[in-house]
């Protein structure tokens, strides 16, 4: 298992969104392994109780509080007993998101509605909620999980991808009117990441195979490898990094070209 050696985050309030599983479970245990005190955010009581679990059992200090990201009361009640129990967010991580199927003709309000009230709502509350004490102190950094959707639309999921592409947005304008008030914002957009929620997709014949065969590294990523970035746009590392949308793709969103035909090229 990773150390994140190279990240100290020794007394830092790091919260992390949707963090019960996944991409944002990894996130959590990788600030815990660096050191810093974890706030774990999650609507599934079950899934923040192992998140928080396996944080503690590795060493590192972790608490859990139930939250819905796109009702505003409950993330400034969220944020208010983060305060209260571990201190003023340093870092805050929004990856709390959903995703609904269905072409554009096909979705319903209430689909586009949900969606968007979590991945890009949910963003704005907890931006709001945990960045006032950020501007007061005039440090701090937000990492947005956004999608190479973003710039890249999937085919019959017709919200996430524009969620997806107002998250980077968010963040942008974020770092326009945040930055001159030393608090950072960064977005880092996954490709094809291997989850456990997705395991029984990749199960079916052929599609582990073909999906590898499509990234320019041939590997599928894990979620340790967007945790990684995610310290370090957080880190002191990165401290001159504002408005960025670091890309963890394995170098999938420059394979267009190769679709496109091109007679009597090799």
């Amino acid at each position: 298992m990773p150390t994140d050696q190279h990240f100290d985050f020794s007394g830092k309030v790091c919260v992390v969104t949707g963090a019960g599983g996944g991409i944002g479970r990894s996130i959590a245990e990788a600030f815990g392994r660096a050191g810093g005190r974890i706030a774990v955010l999650e609507r599934d009581a079950e899934g923040l109780a192992g998140a928080v679990e396996a944080i503690d059992a590795a060493g590192g200090e972790a608490i859990g509080v139930v939250c819905d990201v796109s009702d505003s009361g409950s993330v400034e009640a969220a944020a208010s007993e983060v305060a209260s129990r571990l201190g003023a967010a340093d870092v805050l991580v929004n990856n709390a998101g959903i995703i609904r199927f269905g072409r554009l003709e096909e979705l319903s309000a209430e689909q586009w509605d949900l969606v968007m009230g979590i991945n890009v709502r949910g963003y704005f509350n907890c931006a709001q909620a945990f960045g006032r004490s950020m501007l007061e102190r005039g440090s701090g950094a937000f990492v947005h999980i956004a999608s190479v959707a973003a710039t890249e639309p999937h085919p019959h999921c017709s919200a996430y991808s524009p969620g997806k592409a107002a998250v980077v947005a968010l963040s942008q304008q974020m770092t326009l009117e945040w930055g001159p008030r030393g608090v950072r914002s960064n977005c880092v957009s996954p490709g094809l990441i291997r989850t456990p929620l997705a395991e029984e997709f990749y199960a079916l014949p052929g599609v582990a195979e073909a999906r590898r065969e499509a990234v320019p590294l041939r590997e599928i990523g894990k979620p340790d490898d967007v945790a990684h970035a995610v310290l370090f746009l957080s880190s002191d590392l990165a401290r001159y990094i504002c408005g960025a949308n670091l890309v963890v793709d394995g170098g999938l969103s420059h394979t267009s070209m190769l679709r496109v035909p091109r007679p009597n090229v090799v």
